[in-house]
């Protein structure tokens, strides 16, 4: 208070200091009569002699401190002094703003240090390292509708996975779009660090290191605590940050756009949010919280205001109908530096924290854990105490399910056989409460509703009395909840599994131990009841069980494996019937029941699960560290699997410690880490295709951002696995380096890969060495893709090279859109000439190719030793596709004359795109009345005119023509077809005189009606048997 007092003795002093003496007489005189608000005034023989300390004095005894100020400013707008009142009331908030501060910087810089058997506090920036945020993770639907639409999008669903990093201080800075931000969502797995970065934003903004100039007024709102309340205002949850009654709330709400109200744990309010009816704008309007909220997230009440909302992705759905436009960001965790950093934090002792860090690390399945904050923790605190207690590391758990219950078990003191009983009641009473509140929505449990379960807040389990499972409510005193969601949620599932107790009564508040429900309402809605269930399928690991059993007296049942069984092998099914693909192919949408299965931990229970599974498909995932854990953990138990395709996915790395930190300190950080094993974001699905049990036959990874880090694990796969014969890396970023890495294992006696995808991997000319030495080499490989890949005539030189070898077997070779010019010709002419293998050479779109080339290949393909049956004329060649080269009419001509040829068997000839006319329809009518092998042909995309269509008519109608395909779509023929377009009219009076059996036309014309075609559809009465499209 003494502090506050002579704050406002200052702000009064200045305030009066800086009146000119005629105004300061002014102000006395108004003060000495005027109507102040009820508050009365000073005498005026007080006043007359008073000066300028005498009159603060006054002011301060007769109205008190904050009073006085209020008095004063409404003295001086009387007067007409609107600047004076106008410093004086921003020296008022000033001095609100800092006493504000400090209280949010006392509550909030200490957090409690829940170490074993110690309440100790500590400081939050001691404890708290940076997480790892990414900017704009593909929401749910976003995701879906990538699935339904998967087709030629590779540079879109890209764009939409890039992964930014961000940081706290930027989360409201202006975004990709161009706006900044007024709503920002920061979406975080159970235990990732939501409330810890929420809390360190309000213990930084106090301070002053964080949104300084940005905002005047952070306030914190808990939306656990929010459920216990049913109606307010948001000046009652402004009054509830407040340190004491005294808020100024009308100078808050002036500038609303300097206020930020973080809203954390959308998640765990129980409110539907569908009531869009009857929001209310009045910040001081008091109703339903739901409607406060809603209001709140619409843009309804205070609309200029800033929000911030954690949520767990669960309930982002939920979420995004309430908002139109805002942020999204993600907390993926700790990086691997950061991992490192929290623990000599966290022990202190650095021989303790290297001990513990070492053994860790060992375990790659823990380490990774630890990139959530909470498991964490968890897992220092049970390694402390097994280090403290001389005990095994060994033995610390694989799975989640396996560390908490190490983690609640090593809380549990020897009991004597009096309190084993009581212990088990006690379990019992708390794992019901539990359940009671995950199927209520509830977080927060009044001390009621602990009694009705047979607990009491004094001694609700031998556990409690540490606060390390059950509490009181740090920010609510009057209820009590577990440390974490995550803790409800194990005990929730550990009540769906512990054997009956003879002695258990049920009550009508107790859930009943229906599995089936459990898990039926969790495939309804897949959000909160997520956890529960992986946590379900951990406790049935027979290490789990075992726990139980020492530890707790209590003895797990197994007789739900049966039901949960059914459930993964149904969901599966689904999935497959959903793809239109084989029964046996399995389509994965989401990793939900992967990730329950790794929980168990049990290989013949996967085996089992996935006995009927012979092809995995993965599309459209951004894979963490713990996804990739459950997915190849699943890869491996799939004993039947021969063909995995994984598309459009993304693969979290391990070790972020390097991509986040400014381009001047990474040398340092390589200088430091230099002798530590890399491994590459796919190493640990890699390890298991190595198995020896693996027998995968086909290998796909389509546009999963990998690298060239990444092909040394490929390389060891290759190396390993025999039966893989089919392998696509196609739209991957792999560079020369990779694909020399990935040559070393095609190079391998092992491999016997038969068809190679690496189009578009940005490879280039230099890596046609390694490519060629494959080819010497392999003696399985039939396919090569390099399509998209800037070779150039060099590269193909290279090539070339290997093609030529004795030992090369390569029969189809793709290489469309490689920057051929040339010298190419020459070198594939010489490879025509010498390898009879190759049957498929495909070079569209090379727009640059040069007539020398050409004619250099056409002298290859004329030679006896040429068996090609995909290109220019040959008598073997069956198919010449041109499309989208500029081959013109002038090059028809010539083309046509060899299409007259009589050794010419060419079936299918494609010139869309070729910059065609009407002048070379005639060639093309001459060489369909004089070809009888050609049965389709397009010439698409030209802007042929009516002369043109008749002329190739003309053609058509001989009795030596047989062709049965033919493309004639182009812009302006659909633009014209409403119109009557004298073409379709020549076009179907031509038809209808047919001597050859044309049965596709092409037009790109959807509806054959008689009212909007007349022409076709009086067409296609005549012949029923035409294909029109």
């Amino acid at each position: 208070m003494g502090n506050q007092s002579s704050r406002i003795s200052d702000l009064l002093v200045h305030a009066l200091n800086n009146l000119t003496q005629g105004d300061f007489i002014r102000f006395k005189d108004k003060l000495s009569y005027s109507a102040l608000k009820g508050k009365g005034n000073i005498p005026r023989d007080c006043l007359d002699n008073a000066n300028r300390i005498d009159t603060k004095n006054l002011l301060m005894k007769f109205y008190g401190g904050e009073a006085a100020v209020d008095v004063t400013i409404d003295v001086f707008t009387q007067i007409n002094l609107r600047d004076s009142a106008a410093k004086l009331r921003e020296g008022k908030e000033k001095g609100y703003r800092k006493k504000y501060k400090e209280d949010v910087k006392n509550k909030y810089e200490v957090i409690q240090n829940m170490m074993y058997l110690t309440t100790d506090n500590v400081i939050l920036n001691r404890r708290y390292p940076k997480l790892i945020i990414l900017d704009d993770p593909p929401r749910a639907k976003e995701r879906e509708h990538e699935i339904m639409a998967m087709s030629r999008r590779d540079k879109e669903i890209k764009t939409k996975q890039a992964w930014s990093v961000v940081t706290i201080d930027t989360l409201f800075t202006r975004a990709k779009q161009g706006q900044t931000p007024q709503i920002v969502v920061l979406l975080g797995a159970a235990g990732i660090g939501k409330t810890m970065t929420t809390r360190k934003i309000m213990c930084d903004w106090a301070a002053g290191e964080l949104y300084k100039k940005k905002f005047d007024y952070v306030f914190y709102i808990n939306c656990r605590e929010t459920n216990l309340t049913e109606q307010g205002s948001v000046v009652d949850m402004i009054l509830k940050n407040w340190p004491n009654t005294n808020a100024p709330v009308n100078e808050i709400l002036m500038k609303p756009e300097k206020l930020l109200f973080i809203i954390d744990g959308f998640d765990e309010l129980r409110f539907s949010f569908d009531q869009t009816e009857n929001l209310c704008s009045d910040p001081w309007e008091k109703k339903p919280v739901e409607i406060i909220l809603s209001s709140l997230f619409r843009k309804m009440i205070l609309p200029q205001s800033y929000l911030l909302i954690t949520s767990r992705p669960t309930a982002l759905e939920k979420l995004l109908q309430c908002l139109e436009c805002s942020r999204y960001a993600e907390i993926l965790g700790f990086s691997e530096a950061d991992r490192k950093e929290y623990f000599h934090k966290f022990f202190g002792n650095k021989k303790q924290a290297r001990q513990a860090l070492q053994f860790v690390k060992a375990n790659d399945i823990l380490f990774t854990m630890c990139f959530i904050p909470i498991m964490c923790w968890i897992i220092c605190t049970v390694v402390k105490q097994q280090l403290e207690k001389g005990e095994d590391l060994a033995q610390t758990s694989k799975s989640v399910t396996g560390v908490y219950m190490l983690y609640i078990s090593s809380l549990v003191k020897p009991l004597s056989s009096n309190l084993k009983q009581h212990m088990q009641a006690n379990l019992r009473g708390l794992c019901s409460l539990a359940a009671y509140g995950i199927w209520k929505r509830k977080i927060l449990f009044e001390e009621a509703e602990l009694k009705k379960f047979g607990l009491n807040q004094a001694d609700s389990f031998p556990l409690s009395s540490n606060k390390n499972i059950f509490q009181k409510d740090i920010d609510c005193v009057n209820a009590y909840s577990f440390i974490h969601l995550s803790f409800q949620e194990f005990f929730a599932a550990l009540f769906y599994v512990l054997e009956e107790d003879e002695e258990t009564l049920e009550d009508s508040e107790t859930p009943k131990k229906d599995v089936t429900t459990l898990l039926e309402n969790y495939g309804n809605s897949r959000n909160y009841l997520m956890l529960t269930v992986r946590f379900l399928f951990g406790l049935l690991n027979e290490e789990v069980m075992q726990i139980m059993e020492e530890k707790f007296f209590c003895k797990i049942s197994p007789k739900i494996k049966p039901d949960l069984l059914k459930w993964v092998q149904t969901n599966q099914q689904k999935y497959s019937s959903l793809s239109n693909v084989h029964q046996e192919t399995c389509r994965i949408y989401n990793l939900e029941e992967f990730h329950c299965m790794f929980e168990m931990y049990e290989e013949n229970f996967v085996k089992s699960a996935l006995d009927h599974v012979i092809a995995l498909t993965l599309a459209s995932n951004k894979l963490t560290q713990m996804d990739q854990m459950a997915f190849s953990f699943c890869v491996k138990n799939c004993h039947r699997l021969e063909s995995l395709c994984i598309s459009y996915c993304t693969f979290a790395f391990g070790d972020h410690g390097e991509d986040v930190l400014p381009r001047r300190q990474k040398w340092l950080y390589q200088i430091q880490h230099w002798d530590e094993p890399k491994h590459s974001p796919i190493y640990l699905l890699c390890q298991v295709l190595k198995d020896p049990n693996c027998k995968l036959k086909k290998l796909e990874f389509v546009n999963c951002s990998l690298t060239a880090a990444c092909c040394r694990d490929l390389s060891s796969v290759l190396n390993t696995k025999p039966t893989l014969t089919e392998f696509n890396l196609s739209d991957n970023i792999l560079g020369n380096s990779g694909i020399k890495l990935l040559c070393e294992g095609l190079k391998h006696p092992n491999c016997k890969v038969q068809n190679l995808g690496v189009h578009c991997c940005c490879i280039t000319g230099a890596a046609c060495g390694d490519l060629a030495a494959v080819l010497r080499t392999n003696q399985s490989l039939t396919e090569l893709n390099l399509n998209g890949s800037p070779l150039g005539d060099s590269g193909v030189q290279r090539l070339c090279e290997g093609l030529k070898h004795p030992s090369c077997k390569l029969q189809r070779l793709w290489l469309e859109g490689c920057h051929l010019k040339d010298t190419c010709g020459r070198d594939l002419a010489a490879v025509l000439r010498t390898k009879q293998s190759l049957t498929d050479l495909e070079m569209c779109h090379n727009y640059d190719l040069r007539d020398t080339a050409v004619q250099q290949l056409c002298e290859g393909l004329k030679h006896p030793n040429c068996k090609l049956q995909r290109l220019i004329t040959s008598q073997t060649l069956t198919e010449l596709v041109l499309g989208y080269n500029e081959v013109g009419d002038p090059g028809v001509q010539l083309l046509c004359e060899g299409l007259k040829h009589p050794n010419c068997r060419l079936q299918i000839l494609d010139l869309s795109f070729c910059k065609l006319t009407a002048a070379c329809c005639g060639d093309l009518a001459s060489a369909l009345s004089t070809n009888q092998t050609l049965t389709e042909l397009n010439v698409g995309g030209h802007s042929l005119g009516a002369s043109g269509v008749q002329r190739l008519c003309e053609g058509l109608k001989h009795p030596n023509c047989k062709l049965q395909k033919l493309g004639l779509w182009s812009y302006d023929i659909i633009a014209d077809l409403n119109a009557g377009d004298s073409r379709v009219m020549v076009l179907c009076d031509g038809m209808r005189l047919l001597g050859c059996d044309v049965r596709n036309l092409l037009l790109n014309c959807f509806d054959i009606s008689k009212e909007k075609h007349p022409e076709l559809y009086a067409l296609k009465k005549i012949k029923p048997e035409l294909y029109i499209w």
